[in-house]
């Protein structure tokens, strides 16, 4: 069973008369995935076939929509796993640094180190 056949008898079975473009939807999933969010890909779909089925849109019309939300996931300003800025704590990411610049000034005798590593 293919993608194609999955949708028809998906639409089937929850009783919608529907033309999903599987093609269409996968591109705008991934690039909302990549672009915003990982989670963003199938709620984007998700939220994209209510607004077409609250408007009864045609499939020209659901292209048009999708173009707009396309252009939306690739302007968002953050691409996805990025964190803000203020996230970003220098002071303690310095003080880490510091902290692991002293390892490499202990000294260790060579029976030591052997029983450490065993």
């Amino acid at each position: 069973m293919n993608l194609h056949d999955w949708i028809d008898e998906l639409c089937d079975l929850l009783d919608i008369d529907s033309e999903a473009d599987e093609s269409l939807l996968g591109d705008l999933a991934e690039i909302a995935h990549d672009n915003v969010h990982p989670a963003a890909g199938p709620v984007t779909a998700f939220l994209l076939g209510v607004a077409a089925g609250s408007r009864d849109a045609r499939p020209d019309a659901v292209e048009r929509m999708a173009a707009k939300v396309q252009a939306l996931a690739e302007a968002w300003d953050r691409p996805a796993g990025a964190t803000d800025a203020v996230d970003k704590d220098a002071e303690a990411d310095d003080e880490i640094d510091e902290e692991l610049s002293h390892l490499d000034e202990i000294d260790i005798d060579e029976d030591e180190e052997e029983d450490l590593l065993v």
